[in-house]
């Protein structure tokens, strides 16, 4: 099956233009089923082996999310060797996957945002990392990007002047972001602070370009610092950027275009209001409130 999954990620790399990440992550996912597959002809792969193989997933206690994940890799694979002539038949075609379930996502409220952002270099207002742990938490407030669009950043992609950036985002489409003056400010004195020469936007301490890990370690440290909720992470800085966006009138089209999202669909998650908004307008709204 190995030679099967090669080709398949190369359509995934040359003609679906997909980033590094998701390419990753479709290989450990299809290395998986392999794996479970091990001394099988691929036509000996049949819709009850598929059926044994959830079943297996659903014992290992993975969440109904990442099961779909997984179940997805693998139709996306099937489909492309029925294509390309190495299956005659598709077995997954008529798998069902698994209900996924869905959460809200978490978000800080305007003020817990402000106290984070806050947070950091407020010992030493000269400190280079200091400046660089700020400049990261307004830019992630300021444009909602995702982490990986973040840490691939370089300081050509900032356009000081107009205020927006230019990023790469999911299947590798670029676009423009919006960024807000004190990101910008912040940006500016980190990069009149940096010692390195690097066209990456944010370093770490040897001088190269900081990781998704780093940046992660970075947010968590002030999180922690604050003892704020439990579950808060990078990613929830992006669920506050929409969510405080349509609290204060945005629509949602355009909180999709910023986002990245390529369905409005999963743009509407960001439709949920704080409870803080609820009372405030059903106070002002309800006679007998």
């Amino acid at each position: 099956m190995d030679k099967y999954i090669d080709k398949f990620i190369r359509y995934l790399e040359i003609e679906k233009n997909y980033s590094p990440n998701t390419v990753i992550n479709y290989r450990i996912d299809l290395e998986d089923f392999r794996d479970h597959a091990v001394g099988l002809d691929l036509e000996k792969i049949d819709y009850l082996f598929l059926r044994k193989y959830l079943a297996i997933l659903k014992e290992k206690n993975l969440s109904s999310r990442t099961i779909g994940r997984k179940l997805s890799a693998l139709r996306s694979f099937f489909r492309f060797l029925a294509r390309e002539g190495y299956l005659k038949n598709n077995p997954i075609r008529i798998l069902s996957s698994p209900k996924a379930q869905k959460h809200l996502p978490q978000f800080m409220t305007e003020e817990e945002v402000g106290r984070l952002i806050e947070s950091a270099h407020a010992k030493n207002v000269d400190d280079e990392r200091g400046l660089r742990d700020r400049a990261i938490l307004e830019t992630f407030y300021s444009t909602g990007l995702r982490i990986s669009e973040l840490v691939g950043l370089s300081i050509q992609d900032v356009d000081f002047i107009s205020g927006v950036v230019k990023v790469m985002g999911k299947g590798r489409k670029e676009r423009i972001a919006p960024i807000g003056e004190a990101a910008i400010k912040t940006l500016r004195q980190y990069l009149g602070k940096r010692k390195k020469e690097c066209e990456a936007l944010f370093l770490n301490k040897s001088g190269r370009r900081l990781s998704s890990r780093g940046v992660r370690g970075i947010v968590d440290k002030y999180i922690r610092l604050l003892g704020m909720r439990q579950g808060m992470s990078p990613h929830t800085l992006r669920h506050s950027f929409a969510t405080h966006l349509l609290n204060r009138g945005a629509d949602l089209r355009t909180v999709q275009e910023l986002l990245g999202h390529a369905n409005l669909s999963t743009t509407q998650i960001y439709t949920h209001m704080t409870t803080e908004k609820l009372k405030n307008v059903y106070d002002h709204a309800h006679p007998r409130a």
